[in-house]
This record gives C-alpha cells, structure tokens and sequence, in this order.
C-alpha cells in the first residue's frame, strides 16, 4: 500500500464503508473499532455506515415480529454501539442507485456488504401464484410497518395455513391469531392494528415437513405462542412420530428436549374433545406434512380456496418421507414461511442459487472465484440466512480479521476525506439522514405513545404505548431532518 501519507495513521485513518445498519453491519463495524490493532494505536479508523431505510438496525426494526421483548436488549446493544459517535450512521442511501461500487472505492479502502436477506424463499408448488397466497417476509415487513410495502393487507380469510416451521412461521401465525387489542403494548403502527382489527380469522394452521423433534423453531419462541389470549392451541396425536434421529436429538440437545417436551405436554393436557375449547381462535400446529398444492374452485377462481399435502413419515434419520396419503384443508390463504433470501447487488457477484454473494470467509469472491481486493461480506449476504442473531458477532469477527490481515495490500482511496462523501450526497440531492436524525425519529415515536397512553389508550383500548411506529419514509425523512436542523 503506497500513499503520500500512510493510511492507518492518525493523519489518515483507514477508511472503511459498511453497507447495512443491522445487527451485521453494527456488529462489524464494532469489533473493527474495537481489534487490537486499533486498541494499541497501531491502526486508525474511520467508519461510515449506510442504510436503504432511514433508520437503523435492519431486521431488528423490519423482521422481528413487534411484541418480542427481548429485541429490545438487542436495540439497546446496537443503540449503545452507534451512539459512541465513532461510527458515522447514513440513512436513506441506497447502495446501487445512490451511491455505485465506483463511489465507494473512491471514498474508501474497504467496503463491508451487510446487507441481510429480505426476500422470501420461493415454494415452487402448483397453485403458489393465487391471489391470496403470500410470502411469509411480506407479511412480517407489514406489520413491522416497513417504509417500502403498501400501507393495507388483505386481511380477509376466516381460515389461514402457514408452511413452515422457524421462528417466522411461528411469528407470522401468532401474529395473524392474537387479537390486536392485545397489540398495542407493542410498536405496532396504527395502520397494522387497524388491518388486524378487522381480521375474521378464526383457525391459523401451521404446517411441518418432519416431526416435533425436528422444529426449527425456538423454546422461546414456543413458549410465546401460549401467552396469546382467546386463542387455544391444538394438536394431533397422529402427527407424533419419533423415529432414532429423533430420540438421540431428545437425548443429546437440551433445546429439542425442551420443545418436545412442552409439546407432549400440551396435547396430553389437551381436552379430548374439542368442543371444550372455548377461545373465539384456534392455532393449530401440524406435523408430518409437505405441501403438494395450493387450489382454487369453482365459487372462487383464482383464489385460494384450499391446500392439499402429502403426509409423511420419518425415515429413521430424522428425515421426511412421502406415506402416499394426502390430505386436504379447506383455507382461504396461504403464508409460505420457509426462509429467506437474499438479493443481487449491483456489481458484486451474486450465487442465483443460494442467495449469497460468494465470498471466501467474507473476502467476496468474483466471478472466477478469485477475491476482489477490499471488497467484504459478512451476515445473511454472506453465509445464508441461517442461524441466530447471536451468531452474527463470529461471523462479523471472521470478516473483520480478514480485512485487517489484507489492509497492507488494500486498493487505496482516491478521495478519503470524512467530508468528501457528505458533499457527494448533497450535490447529488439525497435525502441521507444522520444517527442525530434517528434520535430526533425515536423521540417522536416514544412521544406518539406517550401521547396515545396520556390520551387514556388507544383506539379506545386502555393500555401504556411505548412507541408508535411512524411507517412513511418521507415523514421517517422529515422528522430526521427537521429534527438535526432544529438543533443546529
């Protein structure tokens, strides 16, 4: 590396750009400042942070179903990382439109892509395509009142069958059988709890390939279903089936015994006639079957009318085999939850296949597999989107500790300066939005529901609001931006 003055000094520090402000982006940029490098002054740095949405922290605003408490330790973490004031926070900069690959590497030496996974996985069955069939995400994205979806979703079917068995299908299936009264504590916007409100649905059927032992879901996340009120959960004895893999997983990891056995409880708690049920909604959990088809009839054409399945059996591995018998439920929509997946970036190589951007423990790869210099991932974009939040750290500290054994040999940034890219942003009329503008965005959200509760509650529901979500991107802007000018 080669400069008039050496880059990692005081005089000039590496310049660093992370494209995505979730727990991926937020944990990288931390654990760069934070490498002993930096701590023994060997290394400076300097770090900007870029988001598509005007506010900070990804999935944990967008993705995480609104009445999970426990995210609100994780805003809390990421809060505490952005608010030291040595990480630069730009929102509503869209990498690909705003801001080019060319850009990038003009104003820094290395560029870490964080950019997750928004995208459902596709289920490529017949009958997928019927109006009143969606994506799991979609669904999540609206009621996490995401800048970028429509305000409304049609929220008409009295019957519903959700696919899968992660920690989104059970978000998506809780949220469409609470009662959105019960909402309110949350953050939820008010457009959401309008559409809920409205909500016929009587019966949420949520569907697994394999067995209880298999789950992809959480303890947690089980647990959370039983808190809904008004609404009982039901299960069936004949979806119970545990083969080899399955009594070694009950034997061998506290989690799946955890979930196995909180099931069995539940069904041998469970009344043996139904009728006894008295909650105005069911949530019902299936094992044991895979989605054949998706269908319409003769009443309704090109609506979703009903779903069938071929029940399985497991193999003795913990896998999934077809038994030839299919079944069929009567549902008027359909929620496909079976992961995510992530999105091509303008000029970085991306695997169509497996929703990454291929990379070498983060070092992005191009298209004959060879590393771009100063180019990185780290999080979904980079391994898949698999695993917990948690994981997210060591895979952060795999790609920052690539980054600093190659910043000797770093393509060294034209344009360095701090001041440089903001002029940039400016000349070419984008909105970007500051972590001083967040904090203006949180206070008038934590005002909004401090307001509604003073009013005595909500939508004549009385009920302490801590926040109200503010769902357009121009009003998000506005509050940012008015908010950093009034305090200048």
């Amino acid at each position: 590396m080669s400069s008039s003055t050496t880059v990692g000094s005081a005089e000039r520090p590496l310049r660093v750009a992370v494209v995505g402000s979730g727990p991926a982006g937020v944990y990288a940029a931390d654990i760069l400042t934070k490498s002993e490098a930096v701590k023994s002054g060997e290394l400076t740095v300097s770090i900007d942070l870029f988001d598509r949405y005007p506010a900070p922290y990804g999935l944990i605003r967008y993705g995480v179903a609104p009445d999970h408490p426990r995210i609100k330790g994780i805003v809390n973490a990421l809060h505490k990382v952005l608010d030291r004031g040595d990480i630069r926070f730009f929102g509503n900069v869209d990498y690909g439109t705003d801001l080019t690959i060319e850009d990038l590497r003009t104003h820094y030496d290395a560029v870490i892509f964080a950019t997750g996974a928004i995208k459902d996985a596709d289920l490529n069955i017949p009958g997928i395509e019927l109006d009143g069939s969606y994506g799991g995400a979609d669904f999540v994205s609206w009621y996490d009142g995401h800048p970028d979806v429509p305000r409304e979703w049609p929220l008409e079917a009295k019957e519903i069958a959700v696919i899968g068995n992660g920690n989104v299908a059970l978000d998506v299936a809780r949220v469409l059988s609470k009662h959105a009264d019960d909402l309110l504590v949350s953050e939820i916007p008010d457009n959401v709890y309008a559409g809920l409100k409205a909500s016929p649905v009587t019966d949420v059927h949520v569907f697994g390939r394999r067995g209880p032992a298999q789950v992809k879901f959480t303890p947690l996340e089980l647990r959370e279903l039983s808190h809904s009120k008004d609404v009982d959960i039901i299960l069936y004895p004949e979806d119970f089936e545990f083969d080899e893999e399955s009594d070694r997983q009950i034997q061998t990891n506290n989690q799946t015994k955890t979930m196995v056995g909180t099931l069995t409880n539940w069904i041998a708690e469970q009344p043996e006639d139904l009728s006894e049920l008295k909650a105005s909604r069911r949530l019902h959990l299936h094992f044991l079957h895979s989605p054949v088809e998706i269908y319409d009839d003769a009443e309704t054409p090109g609506k979703v009318a009903g779903i069938k399945f071929e029940r399985t059996e497991l193999d003795g591995t913990g896998n999934a085999r077809g038994t030839g018998e299919f079944v069929d439920y009567p549902v008027q929509a359909v929620y496909r939850a079976i992961g995510y997946f992530g999105s091509a970036l303008p000029e970085i190589e991306f695997d169509h296949k497996k929703g990454v951007i291929p990379n070498d423990g983060g070092r992005v790869l191009d298209a004959s597999g060879t590393h771009v210099p100063g180019i990185y991932a780290t999080g979904w974009i980079k391994r898949g989107p698999v695993g917990l939040i948690g994981h997210t750290k060591g895979d952060a500290l795999e790609t920052v500790t690539y980054l600093l054994e190659d910043r000797e040999n770093l393509p060294v940034a034209s344009v360095p300066e701090a001041d440089a890219v903001v002029e940039l942003l400016d000349g070419r009329g984008v909105k970007f939005t500051s972590w001083e503008g967040w904090l203006a965005l949180d206070a008038h959200e934590l005002a909004l529901g401090a307001a509604a509760t003073e009013a005595g509650g909500s939508h004549g529901v009385e009920v302490k609001r801590e926040r109200i979500k503010v769902v357009p991107r121009e009003d998000m802007v506005a509050i940012s931006r008015d908010g950093v000018a009034a305090q200048v």
